[in-house]
């Protein structure tokens, strides 16, 4: 019988050595193209990103590869995780990334790559295995049996070959054919329980699945087919990668990675890596209804040079070193210490600045979590 490990998942023999690496949220996400040719009913990508060329470094958008290198040193990653779309769709862009994270971070940084089995042949392989992947993880299509031969072609380049796929309760059949086609090809086999989107293109509940429960995006019977499935594997590292792995371990490890290398002297951070700190804000920009949408809108330059007169003037009245206050380029907003924002509220607020405390994720994007605004 398959019992639980101390990852919430489920395994026979040995972890891949990549999901090693990310359950312990020391693996860079880099999203390298939402383009694919596969139109994949369960796709969990945001229609931000479905079909569209953009590229992230876990929640960082990226213009250059020097966002790439901010991103790792921030979190002070030991690998990377290459995902899509399908990133066999800018192969170029790919191998530059991995050959670059090589020469970058030295041949220990452990980088490996999800890629449906549509854009692979011979050429793509070689020129991802010349740039430096370690380990290259297909996702086949269960319906259709058209490309499967071209994972024997991974086999000829030494790095880890693997199969991830998704659970589909009613795809018990042809998950079975597949598991029995590759067995012998690969070193190792992922199985993902299953989750609905919030997106326009991926329809699960349409197709009249379920979530286990009101707090759960996993759907109902993945897991227990899992499970059934690994019952009868033998002679192969298996993996059965669960909702609450990735919520509960690897994003939450991730997170905590980030605030520790990427914290403000004056943050406060709590057990789940969550950043608690002041801000001043412009009255044009406070949290609210519609903000994440206007911080993509405004013009950002300008509201910086607004600010930069108060953080000189706040920096000299409350006589701060320079770790003790920032100027957020991002979200256009003045950081100080959680206790200095709500003791001289009166003072900011005289400013015409609108003082705060709030609680955000240590990522890129920092999400926010709690918001109080001092108004009066």
């Amino acid at each position: 019988m398959i019992t639980e490990n101390k990852y919430y998942s489920y395994n026979i023999n040995q972890l891949p050595k990549g999901c090693q690496y990310c359950v312990r949220g020391e693996k860079l996400v880099i999203f390298i193209t939402g383009i694919c040719p596969r139109k994949c009913c369960f796709c969990p990508l945001s229609d931000d990103k479905y079909q569209k060329d953009v590229t992230f470094a876990n929640e960082r958008k990226v213009n250059d590869f020097n966002d790439v290198i901010k991103e790792a040193e921030l979190m002070n990653a030991k690998g990377a995780g290459i995902t899509g779309g399908d990133p066999l769709a800018k192969l170029d862009r790919t191998a530059d990334y991995i050959k670059k994270l090589k020469e970058k971070f030295n041949d220990n940084f452990h980088i490996h790559l999800y890629t449906s089995l549509d854009l692979v042949n011979k050429e793509s392989l070689q020129q991802l295995f010349d740039a430096g992947l370690d380990e290259i993880r297909f996702h086949p299509d269960l319906d259709d049996k058209k490309f499967w031969k071209n994972i024997s072609l991974a086999k000829q380049f030494d790095w880890d070959v693997g199969v991830e796929i998704p659970l589909i309760p009613n795809k018990e059949k042809e998950t079975k054919r597949l598991i029995d086609f590759v067995k012998d090809k690969i070193d190792f086999l992922n199985l993902n329980e299953l989750e609905v989107s919030d997106n326009e293109h991926s329809n699960l509940l349409k197709q009249g699945f379920e979530v286990k429960d009101e707090f759960s995006y996993a759907v109902k019977g993945s897991l227990e087919l899992g499970l059934k499935l690994m019952n009868n594997i033998k002679d192969l590292n298996v993996h059965l990668c669960t909702a609450k792995l990735k919520d509960k371990v690897q994003l939450s490890n991730r997170i905590k990675r980030e605030a520790k290398h990427s914290k403000h002297s004056f943050d406060i951070v709590d057990k789940e890596g969550l950043l608690t700190r002041g801000a001043l804000y412009l009255p044009e920009l406070v949290p609210g209804v519609g903000y994440r949408e206007k911080l993509k809108t405004v013009d950002k330059k300008e509201l910086i040079e607004k600010l930069n007169p108060f953080y000189d003037k706040v920096k000299k009245k409350f006589k701060l070193n320079d770790s003790d206050i920032y100027l957020d380029q991002d979200k256009c907003r003045i950081l100080i210490a959680k206790k200095l924002s709500k003791k001289k509220k009166a003072y900011f607020l005289n400013l015409k600045l609108i003082p705060a405390v709030v609680t955000e994720y240590p990522t890129a994007d920092q999400l926010e979590i709690e918001v109080e605004l001092f108004k009066k």
